[in-house]
């Protein structure tokens, strides 16, 4: 009990001492999980509107695939990666194994499926709510598209804090393909494994305080994002 309220002391004084370590992998995770958020946004913000709106063959299954790979397994998407950047692999000449580059392909895979899904959804729910005032208006699906995605803009980014929460809490994927190499690939969630293993339980207690502020602060932003939206459009 002793070593554990030792562990919390030191934890603390880390964090208000702001420790040169601890910020660097602090500020490591963010930049790999923003940069994957972002990238994940580019492509999945249209192609769940698109998907929602444009009716085709196999549309249904598409659809299926999107919401399954919700629950896409971070260390199958850790393997993929790996192979097709390993020296083996399709682009292991770029040399990108073992770097944050890699880190951020993983977290843009798995991040993208998530907010692909919920932009189908909340696009399909605002088409229904328009579809009379956009045929009136003679809009077309591929206009409606950017048309509904700021409609819906809110609840749009609900679905992008929901999406950078998985990234910024990943551990399987990143640690297969970044390596967990100190001052190179390590993030908070690697740490806290690697850290915990070695029993140096102060660190591993510091960045999980911070990993647990930063999920109740993305929480607490999509909460008051979507009161905002009620509250505005009702």
């Amino acid at each position: 009990m002793h070593d554990l309220s030792t562990a919390f002391v030191t934890a603390f004084q880390l964090i208000l001492s702001l420790d040169a370590n601890l910020l660097e992998i602090v500020g490591l995770s963010l930049r790999i999980s923003l940069t994957a958020v972002l990238l994940a946004a580019l492509v999945a913000l249209p192609l769940g509107a698109a998907v929602a709106l444009f009716r085709f063959p196999g549309r249904t299954v598409l659809v299926a695939v999107l919401n399954s790979l919700m629950g896409l397994p971070p260390v199958v998407v850790g393997l993929l990666v790996y192979l097709l950047l390993s020296r083996a692999g399709p682009l292991g000449e770029l040399g990108l194994l073992f770097t944050p580059t890699a880190m951020v392909i993983a977290q843009t895979i798995l991040v993208a499926p998530i907010i692909a899904a919920l932009t189908r959804q909340t696009v399909a729910d605002l088409n229904e709510e328009y579809a009379e005032q956009l045929g009136s208006l003679n809009v077309g699906p591929g206009r409606a598209i950017w048309t509904l995605l700021w409609e819906g803009r809110f609840s749009l980014l609900t679905a992008v804090l929901a999406g950078f929460g998985r990234a910024s809490a990943e551990v399987g994927a990143v640690i297969i393909v970044g390596g967990n190499i100190n001052h190179v690939t390590r993030v908070m969630t690697t740490t806290i494994a690697l850290e915990t293993s070695k029993g140096d339980l102060a660190l591993a207690l510091g960045l999980g305080i911070i990993l647990l502020l930063l999920v109740l602060g993305i929480n607490s932003t999509a909460l008051a994002v979507q009161n905002t939206a009620r509250r505005l459009y009702g």
